[in-house]
């Protein structure tokens, strides 16, 4: 068996990636494997065949180095995506490192690039309540699954992937509260405001599936719906950028900060495992409290 193919494993049976993140990772050492066959191909001469894995025990730091250089001459690959494929290698080399395949990984001291971080596209307050207030929703069950979309993101800021595997089960009516596995197979419980809750309560009927979210065929839903779904519903009411899941689970934070919330609960809400990863979101609200100051200060 590969060493790649051993590292897929890994990833799936003991970190619990999701597929989508073995497929990142596959595609990273797979594009690193072929940089460098064309090496070894200038300096041998030797052709390798598809199917061969080459010798990761010979890369060299300057092999990553030079891996790197070509990645950022690539002016379609932004600093964030050749990091991630730097993080990848780092991964790799580590699980080799602890099996004792490599005796030292080439990636000491490879540092990642330096990135702007931009700040999280949201949705404003005022279209959101404009989204409720103005959009009517077909009362059949596809109508319906509509709105529930749109509500639970809001109303819980969970992932796509997090939303897709939700069950009946999962909700808590005499608490208030929902059931989500996240990331690394982690639980959180997470409150439902109370028109959520109401709604849910008709909605659970709609469907016979133990999944809350299924295809109009009764089958577990899947990314693209539920993609096209809030694409659909955000181009009615907001001219924000990318309208995706994700840019709802922004919302939910930011409008969450703005009002006041525990930047400590929020992280919890959001299963962040760092509060690092949490603070991006106070930067939209410190520059929504700059935009009120210069508007009400009287030297401003």
């Amino acid at each position: 068996m590969s060493l790649i193919e051993d590292f897929r494993k890994y990833l799936k049976n003991e970190r619990r990636c999701s597929p989508f993140t073995l497929i990142s990772y596959m595609t990273d050492l797979v594009q690193f494997q072929e940089f460098y066959k064309e090496i070894l191909e200038g300096d041998t001469g030797k052709k390798w065949d598809d199917t061969e894995e080459v010798p990761f025990q010979t890369v060299t730091h300057e092999i990553v180095r030079t891996w790197i250089i070509s990645l950022m001459d690539d002016e379609d690959l932004k600093p964030r995506s050749i990091n991630r494929k730097i993080a990848t290698l780092k991964s790799f080399y580590k699980f080799l490192e602890a099996r004792g395949i490599v005796k030292k990984t080439p990636l000491k001291n490879i540092r990642a690039l330096k990135t702007d971080k931009p700040l999280p596209l949201f949705v404003k307050e005022k279209e959101m309540r404009n989204l409720f207030d103005s959009i009517p929703f077909d009362e059949d069950y596809s109508g319906q699954r509509k709105r529930f979309i749109i509500e639970l993101f809001y109303g819980t800021g969970i992932r796509i992937m997090e939303m897709m595997e939700l069950k009946k089960s999962d909700i808590n009516f005499y608490d208030a509260t929902i059931k989500v596995l996240g990331k690394r197979e982690k639980e959180r419980i997470i409150p439902l405001n109370s028109i959520l809750l109401d709604f849910l309560k008709k909605y659970v009927q709609l469907n016979d599936s133990e999944y809350l979210i299924v295809t109009d065929k009764g089958e577990k839903s899947y990314r693209m719906l539920i993609y096209r779904i809030v694409r659909e519903i955000l181009e009615q009411i907001s001219a924000v950028e990318r309208k995706s899941p994700h840019i709802l689970r922004h919302t939910f934070a930011t409008h969450l900060l703005e009002r006041g919330a525990d930047l400590n609960a929020v992280k919890d809400l959001l299963g962040h495992s760092t509060l690092a990863s949490t603070e991006v979101y106070t930067h939209n609200t410190i520059e929504k409290l700059k935009e009120i100051y210069a508007k009400a200060h009287p030297k401003a």
